[in-house]
């Protein structure tokens, strides 16, 4: 594979950035209509939040607000826990619409292109870093006012089609399992068959939810390695085994899951994306990808550099030459890989379509 190198913003990011400052004060303009052809709406936690968290009161260490991160594509730190963008945003530019920024920011917002509602730390269980997050059963709500608001603004046959033509985005779940593990939660030791069944029911449930609404089109990828990042070999000084275990065991259930609402609901599609064999091949061999350090993360403290510091800290001379940034999320460079594979991967990477034919579906 080619390496994987930073391009700086196109020339389509910077027109449709500016098409959508000129949509705060015209939204019916010709140009703002073109771009409402398939929104986006996102779900997930912080491998998709664009910094909703900023906008909550909650602890420093689920916010994204210091520097080094967005030192590669923003400059500045946005709230994204990565040097530059996330797989949402490059989704986004695949589709030729603009950045969908974080719902929870104020200001003006055009919900034609869909809405963020993604938020770091955050689960399927409501239970899960309680409090501090946006929990996936509250980001339902954000989209129940979204769509609300949409049927308000352009009616309702005009807004059921777009409600129906939108892509849902749903990566979400590892924190569920961390935040267990970590709270050395007695039931998901002796149960982990029922936890992960409790996790996957309450994510089918709002799935549901979205369907009835009028969604008929989801991305909801795998979990990744979790156990496999610097944070976790931090203690282990290897993959963590018993979050790795977890980790595939709910992938072979999310995807049953998956199946079984395309046999059960009417026009429901789905892709998902293999994220875990995906990072588990970087992390093991960086260099297959054109990258330097699988194991170790761009900026930190510690073994691996696997702590997490509080305050502005260094990061690397070149964080494309990393897999990780921080003690648990990927650089821009792998985000960018591996939205490339979501976009318009195989069947071996993404399935049974990969989001470009999702888009293009009725």
């Amino acid at each position: 594979m080619a390496r994987l190198v930073y391009h700086p913003i196109s020339i389509f990011s910077f027109l449709s950035t500016a098409i959508y400052t000129l949509c705060y004060a015209d939204s019916s303009s010709p140009s703002c209509l073109q771009q409402n052809q398939t929104p986006l709406f996102i779900f997930g936690d912080s491998l998709s939040d664009p910094g909703n968290n900023n906008y909550l009161k909650s602890i420093s260490a689920l916010k994204a607000n210091n520097g080094p991160y967005g030192i590669t594509f923003f400059k500045y730190p946005t709230g994204r826990f990565s040097d530059g963008r996330l797989v949402p945003d490059f989704i986004a530019e695949y589709a030729e619409i603009p950045l969908i920024p974080p719902y929870l920011q104020p200001g003006y917002h055009r919900f034609t292109d869909g809405a963020n509602f993604a938020s770091g730390g955050a689960g399927v269980l409501d239970e899960t870093d309680q409090g501090m997050v946006v929990p996936l059963k509250t980001q339902l709500e954000y989209f129940k006012n979204v769509e609300k608001q949409l049927r308000k603004k352009l009616g309702d046959a005009e807004a059921t089609t777009l409600v129906s033509r939108a892509i849902y985005m749903m990566n979400i779940g590892s924190n569920d399992y961390i935040f267990s593990l970590a709270t050395n939660s007695s039931f998901i030791k002796l149960y982990p068959q029922q936890y992960v069944g409790m996790v996957i029911g309450n994510l089918t449930t709002v799935i549901k939810v979205v369907y009835e609404r009028g969604g008929r089109k989801f991305w909801v990828p795998n979990l990744s390695p979790f156990g496999c990042t610097p944070a976790m070999r931090l203690s282990y000084n290897s993959c963590w085994e018993e979050a790795t275990a977890l980790a595939k065991l709910h992938n072979q259930e999310l995807l049953k899951m998956l199946q079984k609402l395309e046999f059960q609901l009417k026009g429901f599609k789905y892709s998902t994306s293999d994220f875990f064999s995906f990072l588990l091949d970087m992390i093991n061999f960086p260099s297959r990808h054109g990258l330097k350090q699988g194991k170790k993360a761009c900026c930190g403290s510690s073994s691996f550099r696997g702590n997490r510091l509080r305050m502005n800290f260094v990061a690397c001379e070149d964080p494309s030459d990393y897999v990780f940034f921080d003690v648990a999320h990927p650089t821009e460079a792998v985000n960018q890989e591996f939205a490339r594979i979501v976009w318009n991967g195989t069947r071996d990477q993404t399935w049974p379509y990969n989001l470009k034919e999702l888009f293009e579906a009725n």
